[in-house]
């Protein structure tokens, strides 16, 4: 028969290092119904799920819970959060918990993106003047082939803008032609939006992989441009 946990016996460092930075994560006040569980998409990957990370996480499991893969398949859309009725921050869990592995022994598809989207601007590596070269060059295909559409207006870096829009990185370098429906729904209803130049990309690898300096810059170097240069009131995410 296996033998009984004790209490007095459990680690809970892991708990409290990350209620240090997530003060209301509410780990303590979990039901252990499930509700997290099922709507989860990674629930059962590497034998884990939401509701049994937050059992491992209060009984002490620390070094189990840092083994397992599972903190990289949760995409932390925080479907969890929203269906728990306790309101426990899972996604934060699994943040801290990324954070918390060498940056070097992180995913390398991860690592690589995160560090290409610093370097570039973009994930997939792609340099601003590739990207405006290909979205003006399929910008011109549309209104010279596309009847209806021969005054469609695509621009990069316009200031003054209405809306600055970010784009996933993958469709210009892969599949250009992917990003005309979204150009005519807005040319449709008459938007007035630009491109940005400067960390186009709307994917952020950096804060999936939990890199928070590489997250800030990408983000401190975005935003500066929208304000300084656009000098544009709204941004749409597409990501």
């Amino acid at each position: 028969m296996a033998e009984a946990i004790k209490i007095d016996e459990l680690d809970i460092e892991l708990k409290d290092a990350v209620l240090e930075k997530v003060p209301d994560a509410n780990f303590d006040l979990c039901l252990t119904c499930g509700t997290c569980t099922g709507g989860c998409a990674a629930s059962e990957l590497f034998d884990m799920d939401p509701r049994k990370l937050i059992r491992m996480l209060n009984l002490g499991m620390d070094d189990e819970i840092l083994k397992s893969d599972w903190k990289w398949v949760c995409s932390m859309c925080a479907r969890c959060v929203a269906a728990c009725p306790m309101n426990i921050n899972i996604p934060a869990l699994v943040y801290n918990i990324r954070n918390m592995v060498p940056r070097e022994k992180r995913p390398k598809g991860i690592l690589g993106s995160c560090d290409q989207h610093i370097k570039t601007g973009s994930a997939m590596g792609a340099k601003k003047d590739d990207f405006e070269f290909t979205v003006l060059d399929v910008a011109d295909e549309i209104r010279e082939d596309h009847p209806g559409f021969e005054d469609l207006q695509v621009s990069v870096d316009r200031e003054g803008a209405a809306m600055v829009l970010n784009q996933n990185s993958r469709e210009p370098v892969t599949e250009p032609e992917e990003m005309g429906p979204l150009w005519k729904i807005l040319h449709t209803v008459g938007a007035d939006w630009t491109y940005p130049s400067v960390m186009w990309a709307g994917e952020n690898y950096c804060m999936f992989m939990a890199d928070n300096e590489g997250w800030k810059y990408i983000i401190e170097e975005f935003v500066h441009h929208v304000d300084n240069n656009l000098k544009s009131p709204l941004v749409v995410n597409t990501e």
